[in-house]
């Protein structure tokens, strides 16, 4: 009886012991990757950051894998609520959006919004430079990264609003969002520039980022396509996204809508649209430097100066965050497929952003004629 006493009295210090360095090490992890106590770091910082959350998170792993296993039915994405959006939990919070709801923009402010995933850093990078002339650091004899010169106002992990700095000839603060219209501060002196993608290379990238960041704690792919293809969907569901922005490009000039494809196949030419929307005219050198330093060769070499999100136990041993932004639908489902495209069908049936025009695969035959409108494409 002694030695049952005495193992089993070991047995629970170990997992005491066990449990307790697993908050320690939570604790420590967010301490060190939140905001600026991480991107405001130098580059050989951040990766001394990674590898010791490579080293500290062996104990860890074997937790995480035992809850993924215990939670193995329950897929739901942590989410909050503000206002009918549905917010995603540890990156942002109510207060996170009622601040960005409330901020009052001015002509310094160019916003570039998107839904997420669908190629936010690539068009910060785009005005980055061309507001740098082509000339923009992101490295440490510069700004170090684009989190430390781009906040994102309904996020936290970035330099914050107050702190961002103006950058350019003509002084811009350049702000990230994925915000819904309904909840965008709008002025009209300020520019914004909207990037749509095809739902389904945007709900793949998804998938490839949910498991690069959650390891074996990400929802699997049929119950993340529910989660799409429902009101839960962070910032509002594609269809909706999609819609709003289109109206507010349809109807103001300080809005530019941009389709992700069109960046790939003429990067070029959405330079130099992007350009004519801030007011830029680039000499040809400049604009050579600019498509040089916005190409995905030159990104994914320096991908370090871009990671959007902090590093985790599971991003730091392999995750990536820049893929080649080709399509890779055809890893899903046929299932899973149809999910999608029915419902963005069905959700974009009544709306007034002319799909046949850009992705004909979601048109819908039932669909109404789109009432007449400046084109944007």
């Amino acid at each position: 009886m002694i030695w049952i006493a005495l193992g089993s009295a070991l047995l629970a210090g170990a997992v005491f012991a066990w449990v307790s360095y697993a908050v320690w090490y939570f604790r420590w992890e967010t301490g060190q990757t939140a905001g600026m106590a991480y991107y405001g770091k130098s580059l050989a910082e951040r990766r001394q950051i990674k590898r010791r959350i490579r080293l500290y998170s062996l104990p860890v792993r074997p937790l995480i894998g035992l809850i993924a296993r215990l939670n193995q039915n329950r897929h739901e994405m942590p989410a909050f609520e503000f206002e009918g959006v549905s917010g995603p939990m540890k990156v942002s919070s109510p207060d996170v959006f009622a601040r960005a709801k409330a901020y009052r923009p001015g002509p310094q402010d160019v916003f570039v919004v998107t839904q997420m995933r669908c190629g936010t850093t690539w068009m910060q990078q785009i005005v980055y430079e061309i507001s740098s002339r082509g000339r923009g650091d992101l490295g440490d004899s510069g700004r170090g990264h684009l989190y430390a010169v781009s906040p994102w106002i309904d996020g936290v992990n970035s330099v914050s609003m107050d702190d961002a700095p103006l950058i350019g000839e003509r002084p811009t603060r350049l702000i990230k969002s994925h915000l819904p219209v309904e909840l965008c501060p709008y002025h009209s002196e300020a520019k914004y520039i909207y990037v749509t993608r095809h739902p389904l290379s945007c709900f793949t990238s998804i998938v490839d980022y949910n498991r690069s960041l959650l390891g074996p704690l990400a929802p699997p792919v049929n119950a993340l396509a529910d989660w799409f293809c429902s009101d839960r969907m962070y910032w509002r569901p594609w269809p909706r996204h999609v819609e709003g922005w289109w109206r507010w490009a349809s109807e103001r000039d300080n809005v530019l809508f941009v389709h992700f494809e069109d960046m790939k196949r003429d990067l070029e030419g959405a330079v130099e649209r992007v350009a004519a929307f801030l007011g830029y005219a680039l000499t040809n050198d400049e604009r050579r430097l600019v498509v040089g330093k916005c190409t995905f060769d030159y990104m994914k070499a320096n991908e370090e100066l871009f990671e959007m999100a902090p590093p985790t136990m599971f991003s730091v041993a392999g995750g990536e965050f820049l893929r080649t932004g080709a399509s890779r639908e055809s890893g899903l489902t046929p299932e899973v497929r149809n999910q999608v495209l029915d419902y963005c069908r069905s959700a974009l049936r009544e709306c007034s952003y002319p799909v046949e025009d850009f992705y004909p695969d979601l048109a819908d035959r039932q669909r109404k004629p789109p009432t007449a409108e400046r084109s944007i494409g």
